[in-house]
């Protein structure tokens, strides 16, 4: 499995705007082949950052989901509205059994 996380800071005066793309984004990434969880979350400590956590079957799905234009026309969207980004962070990952 791969795992995926990143974060945005919005500005404030465009925080709405943002999330509602976040969850249009999320939505849309969820019916992706090979998508096994797809999140945003709102930061406690910080309620203008916006936490994304994704979980896909392999790498190939993972960048099929890259190059979709639906996640292309997002990153754009962002572009003015937000204040940062943590960048993607990938990991390749296995369940341990308990």
């Amino acid at each position: 499995m791969i795992l995926v996380t990143g974060s945005i800071l919005a500005r404030e005066d465009s925080f709405d705007e943002v999330r509602r793309s976040c969850l249009e984004h999320v939505e849309r990434s969820r019916t992706e082949p090979g998508c096994i969880s797809h999140d945003v979350h709102v930061d406690c400590q910080n309620p203008l950052r916006l936490f994304f956590f994704e979980q896909w079957s392999d790498e190939a799905a993972l960048r099929t989901h890259f190059a979709v234009e639906g996640s292309k026309a997002f990153v754009r969207s962002l572009k003015g509205r937000i204040v940062e980004t943590s960048g993607t962070k990938i990991y390749r990952a296995e369940s341990i059994p308990r």
